[in-house]
């Protein structure tokens, strides 16, 4: 059965601050009984307070962060650099998926490189279906860019066969596509979900105020800045219609997630998130 849990990247701060096992904690009392964990450190200490976490207050890993290649400091480890450690976490966290948050952006240069890319992300697919885990790839706007006429998210998704889809309802739509019809394109292969609003924010008066003094360019960035990510139920997409597409897709997990929180509480704004999506009908999903 389907799953709604947390893209623990929101909860970053918070490990810093409060440490691993007390931030699941929190996110435990608000209703989240699972994580994707992302941005947070894999190294000892964290990774011990999550499977602390996971035998005292019962928090599922519906999935861990990997990338293909090393990248910069403090960035997800790597497949082909570490991938023994990759394995021997998620077997400590009982995670049986891993996901790549996004190809490195250098490679949009060109189709080759990006074909390289799912070429070897492929070979590492299979390699961990050797140990019972699964590896994804998330996507983001840029994935609807399209190559002789095929959308980016089209190249991996036929060039991987082995790599599964991770779909982000909030990008899917920034990149001009609707969410539902999306991922009933890609239910054969998308069974990770991020749930993320899309809302357009207001522009704030002394855009205005510019604008009349005739700074033009001023109130042009603002009105370009206005797609904002919002809590779950607090923007325009129609969420019970795609967690019932998600669950009608046998979805494993569906993530709770909003990259930026203008100035709110992280764990205000997933209550709100949770409480938004149990009135709609999806309290026995959490």
């Amino acid at each position: 059965m389907a799953k709604i849990g947390v893209q623990a990247m929101m909860l970053k701060g918070k490990v810093s601050e409060l440490g691993a096992y007390d931030t699941l904690a929190r996110i435990g009392d608000i209703g989240y009984h699972a994580v994707e964990v992302s941005q947070i450190p894999m190294d000892e200490a964290n990774v011990a307070e999550m499977a602390r976490a996971r035998t005292e207050l019962g928090i599922e890993f519906g999935a861990l962060s990997t990338a293909l290649d090393a990248g910069p400091e403090g960035s997800a480890d790597a497949l082909t650099s570490e991938f023994d450690k990759i394995v021997a976490d998620a077997k400590t966290l009982g995670a049986t998926n891993l996901r790549i948050g996004m190809l490195p952006l250098a490679l949009l240069e060109s189709l080759d490189q990006v074909l390289d890319f799912c070429r070897r992300s492929d070979e590492q697919a299979l390699k961990l279906a050797e140990h019972g885990i699964s590896l994804y790839y998330h996507n983001h706007h840029i994935e609807f860019m399209k190559f002789d006429g095929r959308s980016l998210l089209d190249i991996i998704n036929e060039t991987a066969p082995n790599m599964r889809l991770e779909l982000d309802v909030h990008w899917v739509q920034r990149g001009g596509n609707d969410p539902v019809r999306t991922l009933r394109k890609y239910a054969d292969r998308a069974d990770l979900v991020h749930l993320k609003d899309y809302r357009i924010g207001a522009i704030a008066p002394e855009v205005f105020k510019a604008l009349a003094e005739g700074d033009r360019g001023a109130f042009m960035k603002a009105f370009s800045e206005v797609v904002q990510f919002a809590e779950v139920g607090e923007g325009t997409l129609d969420f019970k219609a795609i967690v019932e597409q998600s669950v009608a897709n046998g979805v494993k997990y569906m993530f709770v997630e909003q990259d930026q929180l203008y100035g709110r509480d992280v764990f205000d704004a997933l209550k709100t998130s949770h409480d938004n999506l149990v009135d709609l009908g999806f309290a026995d999903l959490f």
